[in-house]
């Protein structure tokens, strides 16, 4: 079963802890510099000209702001944020009843876009491009089809697999940015915003090693200074110090580079095969997970941290894997980096 420390998604705990924490403007959100100032420019633009912001496609691995930032366009705009997500939109009902109570300028956000039935997709090309969805009266003979007019609005979709979007979707986006994992020395700066809300005394090196074992991702840097914060509480005098931080994420089973117990079995998995390649199904297998949750939570982190790649052939080791592991590489992976051994996917 994926960690519920290193798993990326939210749970009940993070939105709850998401609006307590989450930056309303721009100038208050930390990271992804480039996406942010050009949101800036989008946003100014639109406003100076009185116009409804184009479309805005924002995808990404998970946890990394793209629902916080799409709340701060509508903020910025002045306009309603009117959230929903791909599962929900079960048929182009669920989302005609959405779409007729936008207002001019609104903006409704669809997370997990890619997780939208085609249908639903579908139905949103007039609406998206023209303003006007079909409604269907009646049925059988008697049935007809008429045009309804929609009110000027902004649509801001995200997703973690932009991949699974049909091309004629994304075509409908006039802006579409990706976000990307962050560097620790902006994870830090998340973390000590988040401790100074939520009144967590914490020591600069104590955010600083919280920053290197978060895997990149906000959401989890959060979500780790909640824990530490129980254990500062519990076993020191409520800061959290660097000793707390290290013994609280080592009880956590997160070790120095960041890995929990099923990244280290994904990598015991593949050594058991002689370095690789192995493939994604044989591994999941192993270890007893989803294909999905391997590629989408614990492979990324994995290739971030030179310790694998994809190839065509299936997952594969580098020789800093098995120095992480204590191992001594066999013949083949020894010296090559990743240097070759075919094409990646």
């Amino acid at each position: 079963m994926v960690s519920e420390l290193t798993n990326p998604k939210r749970d009940e705990a993070d939105l709850r802890l998401d609006l307590q924490l989450r930056p309303r403007m721009f100038n208050e959100f930390i990271g992804q510099k480039q996406v942010v100032e050009n949101l800036r420019v989008f946003v100014q633009a639109a406003k100076q000209r009185k116009d409804v912001l184009d479309h805005i496609l924002f995808s990404g691995p998970p946890g990394l702001g793209k629902t916080t930032l799409a709340s701060i366009v509508a903020n910025e705009l002045g306009t309603r944020f009117v959230p929903t997500s791909g599962p929900v939109l079960e048929r182009p009902a669920d989302l005609a009843g959405i779409l007729t109570n936008l207002k001019r300028g609104d903006v409704l956000f669809i997370d997990e876009a890619h997780r939208m039935p085609k249908i639903v997709e579908e139905y949103l090309y007039s609406a998206m491009e023209d303003f006007v969805i079909n409604i269907v009266l009646d049925s059988g003979p008697a049935a007809r089809t008429i045009k309804l007019p929609l009110a000027q609005f902004t649509l801001i979709a995200a997703t973690t697999r932009e991949g699974l979007l049909t091309g004629a979707f994304r075509a409908r986006f006039g802006v579409s940015l990706k976000l990307n994992f962050y560097p620790p020395e902006e994870l830090k700066e998340v973390i000590l915003r988040s401790a100074k809300i939520l009144d967590v005394p914490i020591d600069s090196d104590a955010a600083e090693i919280v920053a290197q074992r978060s895997r990149g991702t906000p959401r989890l840097a959060n979500r780790l200074l909640r824990r530490l914060r129980d254990f500062a509480q519990v076993k020191g005098d409520g800061t959290i110090t660097s000793e707390i931080a290290k013994k609280g994420l080592l009880m956590l089973g997160i070790d120095e580079e960041g890995c929990e117990q099923t990244d280290r079995a994904i990598l015991r998995t593949i050594m058991d095969h002689g370095g690789g390649p192995v493939g994604v199904k044989t591994i999941a297998v192993s270890v007893g997970e989803e294909t999905d949750t391997i590629e989408d939570v614990y492979e990324p982190y994995l290739i971030r941290k030179g310790f694998l790649r994809k190839t065509q052939r299936g997952r594969v080791l580098s020789e800093k894997a098995y120095s992480y592991m204590g191992e001594k590489p066999p013949a083949h992976i020894q010296g090559s980096l990743f240097e070759s051994g075919g094409r990646t996917e």
